[in-house]
């Protein structure tokens, strides 16, 4: 015999889809609205590299939405915010005060720029606007460690140490990296300190490793399927796309065979003993 739900049960069902639908609305709306912002700084400057800066900045904005909209359990909806802020502000101001202000437009900017000639602002608002969908594609993890309602404790710590573990690790890397660059000795050499001695790359592997955090806090759910997006999504664009084929590719232009003979000696992305030369 078929079984209906009564007029209380279809109600609430209906208004919390409604209430999801809106919280999903709402960050797509505000991601477009900052990147949109951040055009008009764009087209003003002249300096598109402020679309990296509102991409991670975006991500921590979103996680704090996520945070107080989400109907989840509270300490989980915490906890990612905890992991999502302090990685955003770290990146984003990191990228702004070392890609934007007082630097050139990066070179992958300065290429569209001169590819596209007069329909350079029309495609660069189309660029920025994809970069804002991107935003919300990323969203996802955080949006299943926010809807997440019970799981064993043991995972929110790992999840904790995780995201702070990576958050370390990449501040770290990017600090030997500019300690490196400071020394006028190391004009057009290759940076083999520290963390540079075992990766290539060791910024990039902990910002892999930071998307983990969030499919951490969704174990024992059906949303860490979909927090599995964040690392995955994360290692595709880092290794084939706006990552390491970019950063090795100016590389070699710029120190040619001592970059080569540090492509065979190190590990391209996850930490390991060098080779012998």
């Amino acid at each position: 015999m078929l079984s209906f739900p009564n007029g209380a049960e279809f109600l609430n069902s209906i208004g919390s889809r409604l209430n999801m639908l809106y919280i999903l609305l709402s960050a797509v709306a505000g991601a477009s609205l900052l990147m949109a912002a951040l055009f008009l700084v764009q087209r003003r400057t002249g300096d598109a590299g402020i679309v990296d800066v509102g991409w991670s900045y975006g991500v921590g904005l979103m996680s704090l939405w996520l945070a107080w909209a989400l109907p989840g359990d509270l300490l989980h909806r915490l906890l990612m915010a905890l992991i999502a802020v302090p990685w955003s502000l770290r990146l984003g101001t990191y990228l702004l005060m070392d890609r934007v202000m007082g630097s050139e437009e990066d070179g992958r900017y300065a290429a569209l720029r001169k590819r596209w000639g007069d329909a350079a602002q029309r495609n660069f608002f189309l660029f920025f606007q994809v970069q804002a969908g991107f935003i919300v594609l990323f969203a996802i993890p955080l949006f299943g460690a926010g809807m997440q309602s019970q799981a064993p404790a043991i995972w929110d710590y790992l999840a904790l140490v995780t995201g702070w573990g990576a958050l370390f690790g990449e501040s770290l890397a990017d600090s030997q990296l500019r300690r490196w660059r400071a020394h006028p000795g190391n004009r057009g050499k290759t940076c083999r300190t520290g963390l540079w001695r075992y990766s290539r790359h060791p910024n990039y592997f902990f910002e892999w490793l930071h998307w983990w955090a969030y499919a951490l806090l969704c174990a024992g759910s059906w949303w860490f399927l979909a927090a599995l997006a964040g690392p995955v999504l994360m290692l595709l664009f880092l290794y084939r796309v706006t990552g390491i084929p970019h950063t090795e590719g100016q590389a070699l232009r710029s120190r040619g065979g001592d970059y080569r003979a540090y492509q065979k000696e190190t590990s391209a992305f996850f930490p390991w003993f060098p080779r012998l030369r």
